[in-house]
């Protein structure tokens, strides 16, 4: 059986290289080259991956979105195919740096789909694109909304990474998925995320957790309809995200890798929450 999965996982991937598109580049604010692809044509929905990750996490939802859409997938700065020159990979880089893609290819009225990290981010986005953004949906990047982490609760965490990074983020990373993950799968997105460069991994999950405390100003600065589609690995305090306009989406029965441990489900709820936002 785990001969049998890891086939699937190589078909996956075989088949994410005949949905990719040609790799196109555009400098950040901060010049550093930032790697994306263009599918489709149509209203513009941009997906941007999570802490560690890269554009190919989104290899099941590209081909399908791009039939109704214009999809458009980046690799943030310190990721993927993107530049690596950089001195703190902040949440206000990464927001730039998708900034800089929005800006070069001309979109205006945008649908920013970000997971994990890549929430952040897009709030973020959002902030410094004034106008350009329809929505933002989230894919289990908050359960709860409010203070946010306190430096302390961020420090340590960070601290349990540092000492042997590879092996630590590879526990981490295993501990993320649904109890019905393909094995094949938690092996590889373990073994992809805990290859990261450590010292840009580190500090980018260092902002990105720092940033929780600033995420409900941002949300009452944009000002725009916000969609939450979380997982049931963890309960989401419903209440907390409504208090900043948040709608709550839940899928059952997956982890943190929603879009990937069960494709079909994930894109029929990322798509009524297209559809809600297009409206």
């Amino acid at each position: 059986m785990k001969s049998l999965a890891l086939v699937n996982i190589f078909v996956s991937f075989f088949m994410f290289d005949q949905v990719r598109g040609q790799t196109d580049f555009v400098k950040s604010q901060d010049s550093v080259r930032i790697a994306y692809e263009v599918h489709g044509g149509g209203p513009a929905l941009i997906f941007v991956h999570g802490w560690s990750c890269d554009r190919s996490y989104w290899k099941n939802q590209l081909g399908l979105f791009s039939k109704n859409f214009k999809v458009v997938a980046i690799d943030l700065g310190g990721h993927g195919e993107s530049g690596l020159e950089r001195k703190t990979w902040t949440i206000e880089a990464f927001g730039s740096d998708v900034a800089a893609v929005i800006k070069k290819l001309g979109l205006t009225r945008v649908i920013l789909i970000g997971h994990s990290m890549g929430g952040d981010v897009i709030a973020e986005t959002a902030r410094q694109l004034t106008g350009d953004v329809l929505g933002l949906i989230m894919i289990d990047t908050y359960k709860k909304l409010g203070t946010g982490r306190t430096p302390e609760e961020v420090n340590a965490f960070i601290a349990k990474l540092k000492p042997d990074f590879k092996d630590s983020t590879r526990t981490f990373v295993r501990n993320m998925f649904g109890a019905h993950a393909d094995t094949s799968l938690i092996n590889w997105v373990a073994q992809d995320m805990s290859s990261a460069p450590a010292a840009i991994a580190l500090d980018a999950l260092e902002h990105s957790f720092s940033y929780s405390r600033q995420m409900p100003h941002t949300l009452e600065e944009i000002k725009l309809p916000v969609i939450a589609l979380n997982s049931d690995n963890s309960p989401t305090d419903v209440k907390s995200m409504e208090q900043y306009g948040v709608q709550v989406m839940i899928m059952h029965g997956v982890g943190h890798f929603m879009m990937m441990e069960d494709p079909d489900h994930f894109n029929k709820l990322l798509k009524t929450a297209i559809d809600k936002l297009a409206q």
